[in-house]
């Protein structure tokens, strides 16, 4: 019986890892939630990053785990992006032309994260096209920490990052130079969260950071675009 039971406890530390991950959402919605928004954003980076290490590493792998941290993710995406929508797009400041364009974007953007992840749930459906929803998140956490530096005003911003990554989750072609993409070991994948924790508490560091994550990005799907008509035209 105790067997049994480690048995089912390590075959299932990953999952346990993906929930833990989200559980912690709920302090957002808690009386000035806001102060909690950036070490939750990183938390989750860090602890959606784990799980898939653990799964590896313990050769754990599952398909109801691999279908658990999409439907994680999926929560957690969407919950940052309509928080970061309604507190900073001026909701409940001044509530105007800007703030209805910054929420509709942020809607625009949770949809196509549920889209996205909705297509990666079957492995038969899953094409690996666009960009992985996490990496809207690193941006407006990237986003957010350059604001409170400089002070930038961000309804413009965050319609930009909303729907521009809206558009690339839901495109049809391969975003290849992503730098979440190109770690695949684990010191490697703990070292990108290294630079999300840097990012925050040394400012100094965060134009360089910003400007890698972001470029990768735009140069990913960039490059995306322009193999498209190629890509298309291989057999799936």
């Amino acid at each position: 019986m105790r067997k049994s039971v480690s048995k089912c406890l390590y075959n299932n530390l990953a999952n346990g890892v993906s929930i833990l991950g989200v559980l912690p959402l709920c302090m957002l919605f808690l009386r000035d939630g806001s102060q909690y928004l950036i070490p939750l954003i990183i938390y989750n980076n860090v602890m959606d990053d784990l799980d898939g290490v653990l799964a590896s590493k313990l050769n754990i792998k599952s398909e109801f785990g691999a279908i658990l941290d999409n439907v994680c993710d999926a929560v957690s995406h969407v919950v940052f992006v309509m928080f970061i929508a309604i507190q900073f797009g001026g909701v409940l400041e001044a509530p105007g032309f800007v703030t209805i364009a910054v929420v509709v974007a942020g809607l625009v953007a949770a949809s196509s994260v549920v889209l996205r992840i909705v297509s990666r749930l079957s492995t038969a459906s899953a094409t690996g096209t666009g960009s992985p929803t996490n990496e809207l998140v690193r941006h407006l956490l990237l986003v957010l920490l350059l604001a409170r530096i400089y002070e930038l005003h961000l309804g413009p911003v965050l319609m930009t990052v909303f729907l521009f990554h809206a558009v690339s989750m839901l495109a049809p072609f391969r975003l290849p130079f992503l730098i979440r993409s190109l770690t695949k070991s684990a010191t490697a994948i703990g070292l990108l969260n290294v630079a999300l924790v840097v990012a925050w508490l040394v400012p100094v560091a965060l134009p360089f950071i910003m400007l890698c994550f972001i470029g990768s990005y735009l140069y990913s799907f960039l490059s995306g675009y322009l193999e498209a008509p190629r890509v298309n035209k291989l057999p799936r």
